[in-house]
């Protein structure tokens, strides 16, 4: 981990602290290169438009796990947090997320992304987390539901503050990974695979619309 994130980097989580010590190596070369994370700024739309965009932008790359962000929707001011980590940056929370999950297995399975209702200037994503993280080997999670809460800045539009919560506690996660044989005796069962009908699609922004995409598709492909 470079000095950077390592100063904006804070383990919440005894355990996750002794477990990142067995965290494989990062490979030499990444997709995340490839991003410009000083990049011009997404231009402020209203919330229930940034939702669908999100909601776009999340079911196509799920950063949440690839850490394949598109870096114009971010403040250069963001934070994350969750119950393990704390961190600042969108760029530091990119790496890390790149770096913990394995690309090969890891999914971040949009359910909905939402104008939340109860907190201000806020997103609200539900996603169900799957895959691999790149410990010890390799461990499996077992399936669970995230919420992710996406803090707009009233003044810019851009995302600000992320905090993730999961719908099981942090006892239960890491007990499913070490001793899958726990798992719906002890643990809760696995959460049920995500049946989502629809296709997020890129809303239509204004005049400026065919800009924007083109910002967009270039963070795509």
């Amino acid at each position: 981990m470079s000095n950077d994130m390592n100063d904006s980097y804070e383990k919440k989580n005894a355990a996750v602290d002794v477990l990142s010590n067995f965290m494989q190596e990062k490979d030499e070369s990444s997709p995340l290169d490839k991003i410009d994370f000083d990049s011009p700024k997404f231009a402020k739309v209203d919330l229930e438009t940034l939702a669908k965009v999100i909601d776009y932008e999340l079911y196509n790359k799920e950063w949440f796990v690839t850490g394949n962000v598109n870096p114009i929707y971010f403040s250069d001011d963001f934070e994350f947090q969750d119950p393990d980590v704390k961190l600042k940056g969108i760029e530091n929370y990119a790496k890390g997320v790149n770096k913990l999950f394995d690309q090969e297995t890891a999914r971040a399975e949009i359910i909905s992304v939402v104008v939340d209702n109860l907190r201000e200037n806020t997103l609200t994503v539900r996603w169900r987390l799957s895959g691999k993280v790149k410990i010890a080997g390799g461990l499996n999670i077992k399936p669970y539901i995230c919420t992710t809460y996406l803090v707009v800045d009233p003044e810019s539009g851009l995302i600000i503050f992320q905090e993730d919560e999961f719908d099981i506690p942090q006892w239960d996660i890491l007990l499913s990974a070490l001793f899958p044989f726990l798992i719906g005796k002890i643990t809760k069962e696995p959460a049920p695979e995500v049946k989502r009908e629809d296709v997020p699609t890129m809303p239509k922004i204004g005049t400026t619309t065919s800009s924007i995409l083109d910002d967009v598709f270039g963070f795509l492909f």
